[in-house]
């Protein structure tokens, strides 16, 4: 299975790809950026249209089998949470149009199951993607939070269709989990 992972940004988009072979075993693809530094700062549109066709060429040229995106938080800017939001509207709409599954998870989340705690530092989460993907030097601080998640959903969705392959839906786990 071969996952793209997303960390959407208005100026920068992080984006990762890993392979996950049976047992679990990740194998790093391909990491980087989408930047959208060529846009006029105050064309909203133009930015977002940059975003969209990043994200579209990355289908094309990886072909992932699902995507991974981070969960927007809210900020103490509420007009830069709104932009962010815009940003991840583009990159969600650009994975829904290639027909791609999306899982989302928030910062926390990510961070936990990378660094093993959820306050975990950007160099943190760096030198844990660099060591669980074996890579000769830690990804700039997008492509690293992007290839955790999609470590993130490498783990996280093996553990869903477990829970499918043992015939637990999302009501029957939740139910499971609360002692019903």
């Amino acid at each position: 299975m071969r996952i793209l992972g997303i960390d959407p940004g208005l100026r920068t988009t992080g984006f990762g790809v890993l392979d996950v072979a049976p047992g679990q075993q990740l194998r790093y693809v391909a990491s980087g950026v989408i930047q959208t530094v060529d846009a006029p700062q105050g064309d909203l549109p133009a930015r977002l249209k940059l975003l969209f066709d990043g994200i579209r060429e990355l289908h094309a040229r990886y072909r992932p089998d699902a995507a991974a995106v981070e969960i927007v938080f809210v900020n103490v800017n509420p007009q830069a949470t709104l932009l962010l939001g815009q940003a991840r509207g583009a990159c969600l709409t650009a994975l829904v149009a290639s027909e791609l599954p999306v899982a989302e998870y928030t910062a926390l989340q990510m961070k936990q199951a990378v660094a093993g705690h959820g306050k975990a530092a950007k160099a943190q989460v760096q030198a844990m993607v660099q060591r669980l993907l074996q890579l000769p030097a830690a990804p700039r601080p997008d492509a690293a939070d992007a290839l955790g998640l999609a470590i993130t959903h490498a783990h996280a969705g093996q553990a869903v269709a477990r829970l499918q392959a043992a015939g637990l839906t999302r009501t029957t786990a939740s139910m499971y989990r609360r002692g019903r």
